[in-house]
């Protein structure tokens, strides 16, 4: 079970990366909540895209690979949790601090849990 959550959040969280690196404009206009953040900047939607292919691919190879890849999924899991966290922190000073966090539930929270869940569950021999 945790190889396909894996390969599931791999393949979402890749082709955000994809779409953050080469389609940021449309990117930055269709997620929720993003333009509250500021005015576009292209040259960090193209950093945190890098960072969410990494995770894609940290993922992809611990759902290939488990018992290899776990140091991958654990660098995966700390970038997706700190995000989160951040998430949680600029939630907490706004003024809308619960439709922000339901905002980002699905695409920030729940990715982060299931991923620092799979790096934290006890690994078995593969």
């Amino acid at each position: 079970m945790g190889r396909a959550i894996s390969a599931i959040l791999a393949v979402i969280l890749g082709l955000n990366g994809l779409v953050m690196l080469f389609a940021g404009l449309w990117w930055y206009g269709v997620v929720p909540g993003v333009i509250a953040t500021g005015p576009y900047n292209p040259h960090f939607v193209r950093d945190i895209g890098a960072a969410y292919l990494v995770v894609g691919l940290s993922l992809a190879a611990f759902a290939a690979r488990p018992r290899q890849a776990w140091p991958a999924l654990a660098a995966a899991a700390g970038f997706l949790t700190l995000h989160a966290a951040i998430h949680v922190f600029d939630a907490a000073c706004g003024t809308h601090p619960l439709s922000d966090v339901i905002r980002d539930l699905a695409g920030v929270y729940l990715p982060a849990i299931l991923t620092l869940v799979l790096a934290l569950r006890p690994q078995r021999s593969a």
